[in-house]
């Protein structure tokens, strides 16, 4: 029995205002309440509403404000968790971006990639692009560690381009368990980097 858009309208609002302020989601979370046609005609009646906003086309989020900044645009890392989907298993901040996160490039880069293992992907938000690239499950291996974090950011700045003052960085960085943390992964990792995961785990504590 096809339900009315009313009714779908309805639920959908429901289900809206049950979300935390800031939450991203995709047209399909919603399939249960109504066909891919009905669910896109009421997101589209409450974007205009207002009760949404729509950070990247195929995307859709609470709106979220702050009492002194207004209203907050979503994080780099919110938007790749929502195209990762339900069944997604890792996510692997990656070039640029990682050695950003890690507090060894100021800039944050308008390309954003994160290596997974699922399905490739790719967004634009704003004047940034969020990319999803499918890797093999080696370079997967250390995703969601420090350990992944650090070597993308070191394959991305070269071997050349390390030196001690990158070294400093890490360590500060980088607390005593997560130095335990890239000491197991060694072995997953080039060698070069391995090299440096030893030198920045066995340094000076902070």
């Amino acid at each position: 029995m096809t339900k009315h858009p009313g009714s779908i309208d309805s639920l959908i609002l429901r289900r809206i205002h049950r979300m935390k302020p800031g939450t991203i989601f995709t047209p399909r979370d919603l399939a249960p309440f109504g066909s891919r046609t009905a669910v896109a005609s009421a997101l589209s009646r409450h974007l205009k509403a207002g009760a949404l906003t729509q950070p990247a086309r195929g995307l859709y989020q609470i709106p979220e404000t702050h009492p002194l900044l207004g209203a907050l645009n979503p994080a780099p890392d919110q938007i790749a968790t929502a195209l990762a989907g339900k069944h997604h298993l890792k996510l692997q901040p990656s070039g640029a971006y990682a050695a950003n996160l890690l507090g060894l490039s100021d800039q944050v880069p308008l390309r954003i990639v994160y290596l997974t293992d699922g399905t490739p992907r790719q967004v634009r938000s704003g004047k940034q692009q969020i990319v999803l690239r499918r890797t093999t499950p080696r370079n997967m291996a250390t995703a969601g560690r420090i350990s992944g974090l650090v070597i993308q950011a070191l394959r991305y700045l070269g071997r050349r381009q390390v030196d001690r003052t990158v070294i400093e960085k890490l360590r500060k960085r980088i607390g005593p368990e997560e130095r335990v943390q890239l000491l197991k992964d060694i072995p997953l990792a080039p060698l070069w980097i391995g090299e440096l995961m030893r030198q920045v785990a066995d340094g000076p504590k902070r």
